[in-house]
């Protein structure tokens, strides 16, 4: 059978794989649904295959990428989950200071995907952390299915502390100038818009397809916000009318982009629902954001 490509699949088995990550199915639910798409020469062992993550082939900066230091730590988490791992990378060839960048993971763990986009973030000129919410579960599992079970397990708002002490040990590392902002995606695009209502220093955010903070919150951001929004995610779509109509009253500094045609984790290229053209003019976006705000 020929290599499957996006257009092959029907809009609804995307929508099924939102479900699915977001714990709306089990994988045998998923499984028994896709079942309704396997037609015309489609199985759905094919269908599965397609849809789930690639880590191996779609990494676009390699762990051992000889322009940066990239390496695990740990930091404490008293308000969380105590002693937190996560991965710090910065230039090798950097002559000064550099601002600080925390990247947020999806609702799985630290996996390949947001480890590598803690790398494109050093590549870029700054000192970025990507912490491991599932560190007190004993760490990323290795696979996203066990991933998701696993942060189930803890509390959001523990977690969001997790990475409020991650944005306090970056601050102060040795390397890094003071200034820190956060990207998110997903999950960690809600936990990037919690950490701009929690920290009053925070130097921007930029939530990718995150959850928006309780209307009577917003009032308390400061930093600047850049928001990415992808047009087929009708679920974390539905809180942005209300949310923009909270940023204009209280006077907020936002930037926001809907993607056209595009779905939920566009910006994850290990997955079919990446969009290339969305991702790249995205990270642009986000890369001139923190260099203008950092």
């Amino acid at each position: 059978m020929k290599n499957l490509k996006k257009e092959d699949i029907k809009q609804e088995v995307f929508d099924l794989y939102d479900d699915y990550a977001h714990n709306k199915l089990n994988r045998r639910q998923f499984v028994e649904k896709l079942g309704i798409y396997a037609v015309g020469g489609l199985t759905v062992s094919s269908l599965l295959s397609f849809v789930s993550p690639d880590y191996i082939n779609n990494l676009i900066v390699q762990p051992d990428d000889p322009t940066l230091d990239s390496d695990y730590i740990t930091y404490e988490s008293p308000k969380g989950g105590g002693t937190i791992k996560g991965l710090l990378s910065q230039p090798k060839d950097k002559k000064t200071k550099l601002p600080g960048v925390i990247v947020v993971h999806e609702n799985r763990g630290l996996n390949p995907y947001i480890e590598d986009v803690g790398r494109r973030t050093a590549k870029a000129g700054f000192i970025s952390l990507a912490p491991d919410a599932l560190s007190p579960l004993g760490g990323y599992p290795g696979n996203d299915d066990d991933g998701r079970a696993m942060q189930k397990q803890r509390h959001q708002q523990e977690m969001l502390e997790d990475f409020i002490a991650a944005y306090h040990h970056l601050k102060n590392h040795e390397n890094c100038n003071g200034n820190v902002g956060v990207v998110g995606f997903c999950f960690g695009g809600w936990i990037s818009n919690m950490m701009a209502v929690r920290l009053p220093n925070l130097g921007a955010a930029v939530p990718y397809y995150g959850r928006q903070p309780e209307t009577e919150d917003v009032v308390k951001i400061k930093a600047p916000l850049l928001l990415q929004y992808a047009e087929l995610d009708t679920r974390v779509n539905e809180g942005w009318p209300e949310f923009e109509k909270a940023l204009i009253e209280n006077g907020i500094d936002y930037e926001a982009y809907i993607y056209p045609e595009v779905n939920h984790g566009f910006h994850n290229n290990t997955t079919p629902r990446y969009d290339k053209e969305a991702a790249m003019l995205s990270w642009d976006r986000t890369i001139a954001f923190f260099k203008k705000h950092l």
